[in-house]
């Protein structure tokens, strides 16, 4: 098999409506690390006598003439061979994909550090009012098995933080030292302190983290010790935390290190290693995912948060969470929240509760000034606020909830002088916390918040305190259980089921460094995928030699790795169904978002029953079947009768009807799939195993334009248990989705466009010198190629859907071909890249391929993140120069399902003519 190679220099830079981006400053953002590639060795060819070890691979890479450098390198047969490879010129991946025992290429990607959902630093360890960490092992059953004695001893988890890892083992909660008979006996630091992504790492044997805390904050989920007075309680307290440090203090880190680090996990026998990092992306071809995949086939689990893009819409899984196998994890909020209580003078009313786990840094006594009386009106403040506002240094300022960012209200009382402000909720929005940047704010409640308006109108003499001390609290979560806002959305492209579970991550209180204060209240999927691994060394200390397993007759190795492989099934059938709303009656989340549910560790733990399969993918219309077998064993020691029933999570509408993008805000629509049972209950015998089928039906009377994502479960039933089998499918067909943009929504001119080096649109052939400004690019939004000197090409296009390849080829002036986007139109596992150097695909005769990228997200709303972008420097992807002449840019993106050999399961774009001229 020819391999796959990246053939660009590639870029990710940040997209604005205008100005458009220069070379440069796409360059500064780019997402890629040029000319850097993790090079994957094929194990079969490195068997054979004429070709036995990576060096003379290496050696091959010479004789061919490829200055090249050597970082990482990767040797464990069955997860990972190969290395990553620094070229001179990305004209030269072509000849390295040539070398025999190359199997793959891929770029090396940044790994950027997200911010932290709502981050609060306790640094006073007496501070009251703090959500311990009891009400989530409520949530989840894991205090029923701590009762039992059962505290995940013996086993091993490996820990890979997303924002600096590591871990503050000086910690009393975490040990309180590192090494052997410590709850962290060993790690690595992959990189330094000093490490930034852009320098190189210096390596250590010391993972200790005091920069951060993000590490530590995992660690505490996990392992923290009991009985201490912050009530923090970690889910396995019992297990040993190995911490592989992937992080500096600031900057990014890289995926040949992510690389490194599982590998280096796996080969020291972690049991679990948990990833709370990631990307979007919707695939699972990615060098990391690649590997977690194939950890996870071998029986360690892998864990890995599903995201926080939740406001991004569907369509937006996160890399490595998507790796088939692993288990991608989604995040429900608490369900108590943390809170302060601001007292009232003057009237009669109860302390306010404001949504801050400290308080409001405002001493004495504020009286109240609303922006507007109106309380209907939600883009209160959203605007400069009248110029005969008086001076509000002195107020506390009241402002409704809506419309606009919280910063942009705060920024119009700030310009009046203003230093104090309470946001009063809508009457649906969540109360939870908010962003409000530096400004002293916080959130309270729509009632608190009408009434101080009734107040201020009615001209009371009232005025408001914020206690420093005394006024902490913790109340209901109105949204406690509820899938949390920020959790990213399902499914992936290829229609996995990711995120595959859901777990307590919005509103957590854990282990921060002891320099920082050593509490904290963190939100986020990096919360709740820890917590999974918790309750998986849980399940493996409970179930190392549970009769599901002693059946192998392997030895207690062989029993866990069985014990791992069904870790994902055992959780999802055992989980319970996260409702959309508190509301009585009201139906399940989709499945794009909550996966099979919210983990009870307990029950997975007390089963009686194993159903199989955990999850079912119906696919799209084009790969749909709607016959599926599920298999009921009765572990029991009686007979046991279930009953079956069909649970519809409902359908959500992921597209906008009549425009190619993806809803922000999927829209839940009034029609649900059909599941018919060969039988409606079975009775099985101890020790047996019985089958029935489902015969699934697609909802009815839904827009197929609208990508209609439905999900559901099957629940199985007895007198003593509920288990169910999750199912997701897409009732339209994932190869008609629209690709690529051809709107003007966004650049303000319709995509595609050549753009000459003033920002207009090129009208007519035209030719360019690639002299000075001399030059045009080809903007699509997503990808962006300058045309400079002998010829630098950047392109960019808008995807509104993934796809799994991207080509750019030059074609003739004179090209006789039709388009699925006319010019006139104004308004897998293997690898990323792969090169082609046929000089015809289909109908289409091309002069040769500029280059191409595979396994692309899609694009977002967001103006300031969503483009990627490539440059090349006057060759084709092979190297070769290009000559002077005429041409056309032909564009070409795979529809998702879509053949590759087939010009038909392409849309496409011809560009204007433009000219190579030599001055």
């Amino acid at each position: 098999m020819k391999p796959a190679i990246f053939a660009l220099t590639l870029f990710s830079s940040a997209f604005a409506v205008a100005p458009i981006p220069t070379a440069q400053q796409a360059k500064d953002a780019s997402n890629y690390v040029p000319n850097a590639y993790i090079v994957e060795f094929s194990e079969e060819a490195l068997s054979r006598r004429s070709l036995i070890s990576r060096h003379e691979v290496y050696a091959a890479i010479s004789q061919k003439g490829i200055p090249f450098s050597i970082g990482e390198e990767y040797d464990t047969p069955g997860i990972f061979t190969g290395a990553a490879i620094w070229l001179s010129s990305p004209g030269d991946v072509a000849k390295l994909s040539e070398i025999p025992g190359v199997q793959a290429i891929r770029p090396v990607v940044k790994v950027p550090a997200p911010k932290p959902v709502g981050l609060t630093v306790v640094k006073n360890p007496m501070t009251t009012g703090l959500p311990d960490s009891y009400s989530t092992h409520v949530m989840t059953g894991v205090d029923k098995v701590h009762a039992r004695g059962i505290f995940g001893s013996d086993i091993n988890i490996g820990m890979y933080a997303h924002l600096r890892p590591g871990i503050d083992y000086n910690h009393p909660l975490l040990g309180g030292g590192f090494g052997p008979g410590y709850k962290v006996p060993g790690g690595y630091d992959l990189v330094g302190d000093a490490f930034n992504g852009q320098n190189a790492p210096e390596p250590d044997n010391d993972p200790l983290d005091e920069c951060n805390g993000h590490g530590t904050h995992v660690a505490g989920i996990i392992g923290a010790s009991p009985d201490n007075d912050m009530g923090i309680n970690g889910v396995a307290s019992n297990a040993s935390l190995f911490s592989y440090r992937i992080f500096g203090c600031i900057g990014y880190t890289t995926d040949d290190i992510i690389t490194t680090a599982l590998i280096q996990g796996y080969n020291e026998k972690m049991d679990i290693l948990t990833l709370s990092l990631g990307g979007p992306s919707g695939w699972t071809e990615g060098t990391a995912s690649v590997v977690a995949s194939r950890i996870a086939a071998q029986g360690r689990v892998v864990t890995a948060a599903a995201g926080n893009d939740g406001q991004e819409g569907a369509w937006y899984t996160s890399d490595p969470g998507g790796g088939i196998g692993v288990i991608s994890v989604a995040s429900v909020d608490n369900i108590v929240s943390s809170v302060q209580n601001a007292s009232v003078q003057g009237v009669d009313h109860d302390p306010i509760p404001y949504f801050m786990a400290l308080p409001l840094n405002a001493t004495g006594d504020w009286p109240i000034y609303a922006t507007s009386t109106d309380i209907s009106q939600v883009n209160d403040a959203c605007n400069p606020l009248p110029d005969d506002t008086p001076d509000l240094s002195g107020f506390v300022v009241i402002v409704h909830r809506g419309t606009c960012e919280f910063t942009q209200k705060l920024s119009m009382i700030a310009e009046k002088g203003g230093k104090v402000a309470l946001i009063y909720n809508s009457d649906t929005a969540a109360f939870s916390p908010i962003a409000v940047g530096n400004f002293p704010a916080a959130l309270i409640s729509a009632a608190d918040g009408k009434f101080l308006v009734e107040q201020f109108v009615a001209k009371a003499n009232i005025t408001i305190s914020f206690p420093q001390t005394g006024a902490a609290a913790t109340i209901p979560n109105p949204d406690g259980g509820l899938i949390s806002a920020f959790s990213t959305i399902g499914p992936t492209f290829p229609m996995y089921l990711s995120p595959a579970l859901a777990a307590p991550g919005g509103n957590i209180l854990s282990t921060l460094p002891l320099k920082m204060g050593g509490y904290g209240v963190e939100s986020g999927t990096s919360m709740s995928t820890p917590f999974v691994a918790g309750a998986a060394a849980l399940i493996f200390e409970s179930l190392g030699t549970a009769a599901e397993v002693q059946s192998t007759g392997g030895t207690k190795n062989g029993e866990m790795a069985e014990v791992g492989r069904a870790v994902i099934r055992i959780l999802q059938t055992t989980a319970a169904s996260v409702a959309s709303t508190h509301t009585d009656g009201a139906p399940p989340r989709t499945v794009a978002q909550q996966g099979a549910g919210l983990i009870q560790v307990d029950r997975a733990i007390n089963m009686k029953t194993i159903v199989e399969p955990g999850q079912i993918a119906l696919n799209d219309t084009d790969h749909f079947k709607p016959n599926h077998t599920i298999s009921i064993t009765n572990m029991g020691s009686k007979v046991v009768t279930y009953q079956l029933q069909h649970i519809p999570a409902g359908t959500i509408s992921t597209v906008a009807p009549n425009f190619p993008f993806v809803e922000s805000v999927p829209i839940v629509v009034s029609a649900n799939a059909v599941v018919t049972f060969s039988r409606s209950s079975v009775t099985v015998y101890p020790g047996d195993t019985e089958q029935f089928h489902a015969i699934f039906t697609p909802p009815s009377g839904v827009d197929n334009k609208t990508l209609p994502v439905y999900s559901g479960f099957i629940s199985v039933t007895s007198p003593a248990e509920t288990l169910k089998v999750t199912y997701m499918g897409v009732a339209a067909s994932l190869k008609a989705t629209t690709i690529l943009d051809s709107t003007d929504e966004f650049f303000g001119i319709s995509l595609p466009a050549v753009i000459n080096a003033d920002g207009y649109p090129q009208e007519r052939p035209t030719n360019y010198t690639f002299v000075g400004r001399d030059f045009p690019y080809l903007l699509l939004r997503q990808v962006f190629l300058f045309l400079r000197h002998r010829l630098w090409l950047t392109s960019a296009h808008r995807l509104v859907f993934g796809t799994a390849l991207v080509r750019f080829d030059l074609v003739d002036k004179d090209i006789q071909f039709t388009p699925t986007i006319p010019l006139s139109k104004r308004d897998p596992y293997t690898g990323w890249w792969s090169q082609s150097t046929a000089r015809t695909f289909g109908k289409v005769k091309t002069i040769g391929p500029l280059g191409q990228v595979e396994y692309q997200a899609r694009s977002i709303d967001d103006p300031s993140n969503g483009y990627d972008s490539f440059a090349f420097q006057g060759t084709f992807a092979n190297g070769t120069r290009i000559d002077d002449g005429q041409y056309r840019p032909l564009l070409r993106a795979l529809k998702v399902g879509g053949d590759r050999s087939k010009e038909e399961d392409y849309e496409s774009w011809v560009g204007p003519q433009f000219g190579v001229v030599t001055p």
